[in-house]
């Protein structure tokens, strides 16, 4: 009776699959993440003049206009779902002292929900500042990107429309603040403040951006003690009535720019905060302690002076609205928020770590490096090379050999470090709780804004304009300590510390972009210039026997493309002993080991990751070479494929095959399959391809590396089965193209 009844079952489910096969196709034709979006981000205004709203099909923020401005609704268009419950102001200061909400609407009688006709009877609040006038218009880039690297075609700034809504204290808001005893030097500076709540909405992604600035039209500075840029009271993602403490938030993406400390975003995310909301009183959580209000702030600060006729700019908070709980379109959409808001990640190119920065070594190495196809040489750590060195001979020295290199055309790089050191007391970071050098991210550091600090900057600066290098690696970059000194130039204690020293380092790397510096920096800057940090791997991995290393790596790639794009992370190759190991753990001499080093080479060129290739040499035979130079010609030749979207199919684990596939429905190669095989015995079996996310809809052209091509006919959830053989500890690639609705195809 079981056997019979899924039987049953299983024809009743393929009969519905028939029926909905139409739908599911024009489905994918209308997916975001498929098919691009032509509609366009608009900012309009309500017939009656009472509401904004800011639309591009996929998400929609209302923002009603009187008796103050207010958002009043923030939709997700992909589902139906509204996002907020409950009516917040646009954002919170506190200036002088004093804290202000800027807009907002009060007296709404539950926030469980929002009912569309309770908003003509709420009503503002008295100290807010209040909405004066708007202005709307396209979006505009942040900062200059200078391309002058192999990337896609990628429009800076992204296409969507801006909003600017304005707001200043009221009469009766200045004679609230005088009848609590705020004094007349206050209440004058207070009078003269604008504050501009600034909105961006973008082309065919599910995403808004929102910031602040604040002008001063004084005669005198005012302090800007804080400022909470966003606050949304969203719908709970679970409820639960005993007090309760692994809450899963709102399935909502934020972040900002204002990041640091880490490789990816969740640990570098220092201004999203989810908290309780003291308005919700008739939620399930007994003890009302439900985290589903957002706020963007500063952990610290800024507690900045904006000084007469000048205006104070906040960092930027990104909104994705995600369609789907589901881990790997969740993470498509973070990939695509990265190339939509920061496309200089797609940057990718192919890198050679050098380990000695005397002139022949920098030479062989750009030698080897024009001769196999590798677009770049770093002089690494230890190498010997010193960018703080300001002697006229050896600047001279360092633009003769990027001279030489470009000749070639190849790129020239150095490394440097700049946190997680010791200068001195006088320069180091001051700990608030002990008034010493010490505590912390790296234990010392040096602070951005002492004399040292100060003057590091200005050596970077002139070094890349004197020299004519093309990339920093910036090792240790700064990763948000705090500083409680009152004698470094730069800030004045420890409440303004973190934000100068963060406008210190991401001023710097805005310039890079600017001149077409690359910048390789473990730390999330990615949103403030940055193009690669690490892909997430621990060092000491590298000192493991080489076997080990390549499980470990494929391991490390498909981990670190969950949230990142291939192209935004770096891995390594140890061509030379790193922390350990020993001959078992390195590939020199390299004509000793090519199976090792062409191991590394599928790992990372087959899933479109560059990797830091360490050592004093590519090739030390023609053998070795010609290994190389095959990969390499394997990347340039797929790259386009290869730097797209990852689609984790199975993780590396040395008990059988992996594999991932590549995939873009914009491109003629719409996918590219890698397949690993790390056993000592062959294997023969079908292996299932997703392809949604190719865009491919009925049938498939596939081949095996440069072998000829089959047609394939797509099951109803767009996957196939390709036959696979492969030999002991190898590895192999199909690559997949649209063959429409050929009639000679076959399913076998």
């Amino acid at each position: 009776m079981r056997i019979i009844h899924s039987r049953l079952i299983c024809v009743l489910v393929s009969a519905l699959f028939c029926c909905l096969s139409p739908l599911v196709a024009r489905q994918q034709q209308h997916d975001w993440l498929v098919t691009p979006m032509t509609e366009p981000a608009r900012v309009t205004v309500s017939e009656d003049g009472k509401t904004l709203t800011l639309s591009n099909g996929l998400i929609q923020r209302r923002i009603r206009l009187s008796p103050n401005a207010a958002t009043v609704a923030f939709d997700n268009l992909m589902t139906g779902e509204s996002l907020i419950r409950g009516i917040k102001p646009e954002a919170r200061l506190k200036v002088e002292g004093v804290s202000f909400n800027v807009g907002g609407l009060t007296g709404q009688p539950n926030y469980a929900y929002l009912m569309d006709d309770w908003i003509d009877s709420l009503r503002r609040e008295p100290k807010a500042f209040r909405f004066v006038d708007h202005e709307s218009g396209q979006s505009k880039p942040r900062f200059a990107w200078k391309r002058v690297r192999p990337s896609p075609d990628l429009p800076w700034p992204p296409p969507g429309a801006a909003l600017m809504m304005r707001y200043r204290l009221s009469e009766d808001a200045l004679e609230a603040l005088a009848a609590e005893g705020t004094s007349d030097t206050d209440l004058r500076r207070l009078s003269h403040l604008t504050v501009a709540v600034h909105y961006e909405i973008y082309q065919g992604i599910p995403l808004l951006c929102k910031w602040l600035t604040v002008h001063n039209g004084a005669s005198e500075p005012v302090r800007l003690n804080s400022f909470t840029s966003e606050i949304l009271a969203l719908v709970e993602y679970e409820s639960h009535v005993e007090r309760y403490s692994n809450w899963n938030v709102p399935n909502i993406h934020v972040e900002s720019d204002y990041a640091f400390g880490g490789m990816n975003a969740i640990v570098a995310n220092h201004t999203t905060y989810w908290i309780r909301d003291p308005q919700y009183l008739t939620q399930v959580s007994y003890p009302r302690e439900n985290p589903c209000l957002l706020e963007s702030r500063p952990p610290v600060g800024p507690d900045v002076d904006i000084a007469p006729g000048t205006t104070f700019e906040s960092f930027r908070t990104f909104e994705l609205v995600f369609d789907s709980t589901e881990r790997e379109r969740k993470g498509l959409a973070i990939r695509r928020m990265y190339r939509t808001i920061a496309p200089w990640v797609t940057e990718n190119p192919l890198m050679m770590h050098v380990r000695r920065a005397d002139p022949n070594a920098v030479r062989l190495a750009i030698d080897q490096c024009a001769e196999v196809g590798f677009e770049m040489v770093i002089l690494t750590f230890g190498s010997g090379f010193n960018l703080e060195n300001e002697n006229p001979d050896t600047l001279a020295q360092w633009k003769a050999l990027a001279d030489y290199a470009h000749s070639k055309g190849v790129e020239l790089g150095g490394y440097s470090l700049l946190s997680s050191r010791r200068i001195g007391a006088q320069h180091d970071v001051i700990d608030e709780a002990t008034g010493k050098p010490g505590g912390a991210k790296f234990g010392n550091a040096p602070c951005l804004g002492s004399t040292w600090g100060q003057d590091y900057f200005r050596k970077l600066y002139a070094f890349y304009e004197k020299t004519g290098f093309n990339l920093l690696e910036h090792d240790g970059s700064y990763p948000g300590d705090t500083c409680a000194s009152t004698a470094h130039p730069g800030h004045r204690g420890q409440a303004d510390s973190q934000w100068r020293q963060w406008q210190t380092i991401t001023r710097f790397y805005r310039w890079c972009r600017s001149r077409g510096i690359y910048l390789n920096v473990p730390d999330f800057y990615y949103l403030s210039g940055s193009n690669k940090c690490g892909m997430g791997y621990r060092e000491s991995t590298w000192s493991l026997p080489r076997d080990q290393q390549i499980i470990h790596g494929r391991q490390n790639i498909y981990d670190g493309t969950w949230t990142k794009t291939p192209s935004m992370g770096w891995m390594f190759v140890p061509l030379t002993e790193y922390h350990g190991g020993g001959p078992a753990a390195t590939i020199e001499p390299l004509s000793e080991h090519l199976d090792a080093y062409g191991a590394h080479l599928a790992n990372n060129l087959g899933a479109g990751v560059q990797a830091c290739y360490r050592g004093p040499r590519l090739y030390d035979t023609p053998a070795t070479q010609a290994l190389v130079k095959r990969w390499v010609d394997f990347f340039k030749r797929y790259r386009d494929i290869l730097e797209s979207d990852i689609i984790h199919l199975r993780r590396a684990d040395g008990r059988d095959i992996d594999a991932l596939l590549h995939v873009n429905s914009q491109l003629k190669h719409r996918g590219l399959a890698m397949v690993y095989n790390p056993l000592d015995r062959a294997v023969q079996r079908s292996l299932e391809l997703p392809l949604y996310y190719t865009g491919i809809t009925t049938v498939v052209s596939i081949r095996e590396q440069e072998g000829p091509a089959q047609t394939l006919k797509l099951d109803r959830d767009y996957s196939v089965n390709v036959p696979l053989q492969m030999p002991p500890k190898s590895v192999t690639w199909f690559l997949l193209e649209d063959a429409g609705d050929d009639p000679s195809s076959s399913n076998p």
